[in-house]
């Protein structure tokens, strides 16, 4: 059989005989302002990300992030503070409608409310208009979420005492000793180790691993007090006192 009489070709259905490029239809309501997702925009997204992540890796390789002291669970006095973009949040619980008994409005309630007002946003208007002011419920819903986060950031961080947050985490040197001596354990159960820490490191109150106050100066303190350490805080006996006392003289750091 000849080619062209009684037979044809049939090509593979999976390819088109005429290739079209790549271009969107043309909607009505932005005419010429259209492209293709891929490779167009995707590829501007992907080059953009590229130049924020090399931006970041030189920032954080240029000012690495500071560390602070070993976490300590038995110190009750270290008030720990989030990330700046969680600011907003830490500072709504600050608030006596949003703490206390009422921590679930804060902590669950309102930011809940808040980001499904921003989710639900798109289909509470779903009209063409792109410019903000022909578009009042988004818009509204948008603006009020921003300046709520600045105003509470801004709140947080002009109300925070930086300088003692730096002295709570600053790394401290921590003393060597035994943890089974006999004055170890009365340092323990005088719950010293609420402001002077589990290594002696220091916390609310002083270190106590680099003092150079002798073992007589500290049963002083220890009975009268100074600065911030009221008199009386030590229930102990006079010999238990001599024994704290001797057993921090001579601890080395």
């Amino acid at each position: 059989m000849h080619r062209g009489k009684g037979m044809k070709f049939v090509g593979d259905s999976r390819v088109p005989v005429n290739r079209k490029p790549n271009i969107p239809k043309d909607y009505s309501e932005y005419p010429g302002k259209t492209e293709a997702f891929w490779p167009n925009f995707l590829l501007k997204e992907w080059l953009v990300g590229s130049v924020f992540l090399i931006g970041y890796l030189i920032l954080t390789v240029a000012h690495p992030s500071p560390l602070e002291r070993q976490a300590d669970p038995t110190d009750t006095g270290y008030i720990p503070l989030p990330d700046w973009y969680f600011l907003f949040l830490y500072q709504l619980l600050k608030y006596e409608f949003a703490s206390g008994p009422y921590n679930v409005i804060g902590a669950i309630i309102i930011p809940g409310l808040a980001f499904g007002a921003l989710l639900l946003a798109p289909f509470l208007d779903k009209g063409p208009e792109r410019r903000p002011f022909k578009r009042p419920l988004p818009t509204a819903f948008m603006l009020l979420a921003l300046a709520s986060m600045i105003f509470l950031t801004w709140e947080s961080v002009v109300n925070h005492d930086w300088e003692a947050a730096k002295a709570q985490g600053e790394i401290r040197e921590e003393a060597q000793f035994d943890t089974e001596a006999e004055g170890y354990k009365i340092y323990s159960e005088a719950s010293c180790i609420g402001c002077h820490g589990n290594a002696f490191e220091g916390g609310i109150g002083p270190s106590l691993a680099t003092t150079d106050k002798t073992a007589e100066e500290i049963m002083e303190i220890a009975k009268n007090g100074v600065g911030t350490m009221p008199a009386g805080t030590f229930k102990g006996t006079d010999e238990e006192l001599k024994e704290l006392a001797t057993f921090i003289d001579e601890l080395t750091p």
